[in-house]
């Protein structure tokens, strides 16, 4: 009887030694934990403000180099395009970043800004493709021909791009009947709208690229865009594609434009537009244009020319 006893009470020792044991060590395991965890949380901490600090000094400085840009860049420009002229042709969803600051310093560079032209959405709804082809070969003037194989988008293209700008010095800044006429008609089918005087005939062209992708449902509408920017560049002595950067990310116009070889070497395409260093690049990309030098430019995937034309343009000549 003592045996069991003494066993029993062996047992119940060893037990709750164990039990002890268990709970010592998982305290003390804990608190090992919990100051390793202490350790950690002030390491991030202190990690967070540094990079906190860093993030400040960079964004001081991105907004001087910005203030710098804008200051500064109304006299680098100047006379950089001196005796062109300009038009803007705006795609659906393009935004109003950096819009009116290039048309400001296409001004100061010695240009005249003709107008505004707004491609509707109307005109990239692939239910109107029909419709958009037989008005453009209604619109389209005597002894324009369009291209090889042209689709709907391509002999729009081709006639808009004939009623708004020209190569040729004598026509440039010149309205004409034919022009008007093809404005009207786009404007009258809901395709175009326009402000100033487009049909002015320009002899270079920004165009700016919507601020949000159209999405891969919509692959037709941008490739329709690429074709009215070369459009216009085969019509012109320049034509410059610009947006911000989300442009030039998957699914944007100037991605779409960068991976198009055939279009890419001959028409430029800045993805900083919305910056004011930015819009100084598409300055100097529309007096490289006059040279016959196209690039991509920017900070975007194909920026391939870098963030601006290196060595840039000599200022005062434009070609």
């Amino acid at each position: 009887m003592i045996d069991f006893r003494y066993h029993l009470v062996s047992i119940v020792a060893i037990f709750l030694a164990l039990a002890l044991g268990i709970v010592l060590g998982s305290t003390t395991l804990s608190q090992s934990v919990t100051n390793q965890l202490k350790q950690e949380a002030n390491r991030a901490t202190r990690r967070s403000e540094d990079l906190y600090h860093k993030q400040q000094k960079q964004d001081a400085q991105l907004k001087g180099e910005e203030q710098f840009a804008a200051t500064t860049g109304p006299q680098y420009v100047a006379n950089r395009l001196k005796g062109q002229s300009l038009v803007l042709v705006e795609t659906p969803g393009a935004g109003e970043d950096g819009v009116s600051q290039v048309i400001d310093l296409a001004t100061k560079a010695g240009a005249t800004v003709t107008g505004r032209v707004a491609i509707q959405k109307k005109a990239l709804d692939p239910d109107q493709s029909r419709t958009l082809d037989e008005l453009a070969t209604q619109l389209k003037p005597a002894g324009t021909e369009f291209p090889a194989g042209a689709d709907a988008y391509a002999k729009a293209g081709t006639v808009l791009a004939g009623a708004i700008v020209t190569n040729d010095p004598a026509k440039a800044g010149r309205e004409d009947a034919t022009g008007a006429g093809v404005l009207t008609g786009l404007r009258e089918a809901g395709y175009v709208t326009t402000s100033g005087k487009p049909g002015q005939h320009a002899t270079l062209a920004v165009v700016i690229a919507p601020a949000t992708p159209y999405g891969p449902d919509t692959a037709d509408a941008t490739k329709a865009l690429v074709t009215l920017t070369a459009q216009l560049d085969a019509a012109d002595r320049g034509t410059v594609l610009g947006g911000p950067n989300t442009a030039a990310q998957q699914g944007g116009l100037i991605t779409a434009l960068r991976d198009d070889s055939g279009v890419s070497k001959k028409v430029s395409s800045v993805d900083v537009l919305d910056t004011a260093s930015g819009q100084v690049v598409a300055i100097l990309a529309l007096q490289n244009e006059l040279g016959g030098k196209s690039g991509q430019y920017g900070v975007g995937p194909g920026a391939n020319g870098g963030y601006l034309p290196s060595p840039p343009p000599a200022a005062g000549k434009n070609g």
